[in-house]
């Protein structure tokens, strides 16, 4: 999946696709085999019933990457034309193959330790994410009063990259969220406003030193709780449940 890019050659794009095609096989005579094993009770296993959801969207992929949607004289029927978007919406189900790496989880200890603590952490961070998107929601607002008529400079441009909406200043800070260019957005707005370093000296400080590093220490927090004290409560209910 990684590999597929756009303007690739078709020699490429066959090989992709054969190779989508054996691991297609592979997957598929996996279940079979489990499911001949073990019977009904092959789906009384999470992993097992996403394996099988795995299998059955990659068979769905391939029947619609391999059913044509026009005709040869170029004019396809309703039906074909509905199913003309099925490779393309089918091909995002191959992105839950990757998670089957997750399945090393229950192999390694250091990493179920960190999965269990995400797991725990799922509440805290949910709140931090709710604060987040309120700051968000305060500053975009300011954007639009303080930055709304200024359409142009060297980053801000009259489409895509301005506070002339709410939804333009989100999606804006959003981006700046992430250090991409904020700086000189900031030099844009500052052209059409004093205020606009206090601003945006502000938002990154809020943002980016701030509101980001706490979902760090919420899940630091929750990992010193449960598993940087050998008598911690998750290891009394592992070893509890191996003895059970």
């Amino acid at each position: 999946m990684a590999l597929s890019y756009e303007g690739s050659s078709d020699g490429w794009n066959r090989f992709l696709d054969v190779t989508n095609y054996i691991f297609t096989v592979i997957f598929i005579v996996e279940a079979s085999l489990k499911l001949f094993a073990y019977g009904r009770s092959y789906f009384d296993t999470a992993w097992n019933r996403f394996d099988f959801f795995v299998v059955v969207s990659s068979i769905f992929d391939v029947g619609l990457q391999l059913m044509p949607s026009t005709d040869e004289g170029g004019e396809g029927d309703g039906d074909a034309n509905v199913l003309s978007v099925g490779p393309q919406l089918a091909r995002v189900l191959r992105v839950l193959r990757v998670s089957r790496v997750l399945r090393l989880a229950g192999q390694l200890d250091g990493l179920r330790s960190l999965l269990q603590t995400i797991e725990m952490s799922v509440q805290s961070l949910i709140n931090v994410f709710m604060l987040l998107m309120l700051i968000f929601f305060m500053l975009a607002t300011l954007g639009v009063f303080f930055f709304k008529d200024i359409e142009t400079g060297n980053v801000i441009d009259p489409q895509f990259k301005n506070f002339k909406t709410f939804g333009d200043g989100f999606l804006l800070l959003f981006a700046i969220s992430t250090g991409e260019d904020w700086n000189r957005i900031m030099y844009d707005c500052w052209r059409g406003n004093p205020i606009a370093p206090l601003y945006f000296i502000i938002f990154i400080l809020l943002v980016t030193h701030i509101m980001l590093n706490l979902f760090i220490l919420v899940i630091i927090e929750q990992f010193d709780k449960y598993y940087l004290t050998k008598d911690n409560s998750l290891t009394k209910f592992s070893r509890d449940l191996t003895t059970f």
